[in-house]
């Protein structure tokens, strides 16, 4: 059952000149206590490709100061769900794209679920998350140790996780991941039940670099935008 009930309005342009330019509108969601201007190589390609800041949408949520106070339940939620709200409703083609990075990847994966909104969007491109879990964070209830790896976090099987795997996405999903990741891979590896951790269910394709935990998201920009057109 859906802990959101939220009716969304499409508000479609037909003017000629608009409809040249449409395009569907990209909401980003940034990785645990980083802030909007880590996807700033992803906005300038948006905007090389003839984006407008309208058609953007950055939330910015949780602590930036406590990696461990983050997790998946209240205040950092209501950014993201509010940027995919605003995203679909000023939304000319009716369709949206979300890319997120690490923790923003299940923050985005849980609003989706609880807006029941995979009918809206086009292209979900997940960077660097953690689907199945975090080693480092240990295996629920054991050794769960602060909020970032508790129920409602990224501890393996948590009942978070647990929550929202399989959910609906959207039309087409892709994945990007690296075996060198030091926050997928910290203890050593990166899979969790002979899965990679930033694989995504059902998903149409996945991507392997040789690029750390934060090069996922500054150094593909290219290559997500292409994922989105």
């Amino acid at each position: 059952m859906k802990h959101y009930l939220i009716t969304i309005g499409l508000f479609i342009l037909i003017c000629g000149t608009t409809r040249a330019a449409c395009k569907d509108n990209v909401v980003l969601v940034h990785g645990n206590t980083a802030s909007p201007a880590s996807w700033n190589n992803t906005l300038n390609e948006l905007y090389a490709r003839g984006y407008a800041n309208n058609q953007i949408f950055v939330p910015n949520w949780g602590s930036k100061s406590c990696a461990t106070c983050n997790n998946h339940n209240g205040s950092e939620e209501t950014p993201v769900r509010n940027a995919i709200v605003d995203a679909i409703n000023r939304s000319c083609t009716g369709k949206i794209d979300i890319i997120a990075h690490s923790m923003g990847v299940t923050l985005a994966v849980q609003q989706i679920d609880k807006l029941a909104a995979a009918s809206y969007v086009d292209t979900f491109v997940g960077i660097a998350g953690a689907l199945l879990g975090l080693r480092s964070c240990g295996i629920y209830p054991y050794n769960v140790w602060n909020s970032t790896c508790g129920s409602s976090g990224l501890s393996i099987s948590s009942p978070f996780l647990d929550g929202i795997y399989g959910v609906p996405l959207g039309d087409k999903v892709y994945s990007m991941k690296s075996v060198i990741d030091q926050v997928v891979c910290s203890t050593g590896t990166c899979y969790v039940y002979g899965i990679h951790s930033s694989r995504i269910w059902s998903e149409d394709a996945t991507y392997t670099y040789t690029l750390g935990h934060f090069g996922l998201q500054t150094d593909t920009a290219i290559d997500q935008v292409n994922l989105i057109q």
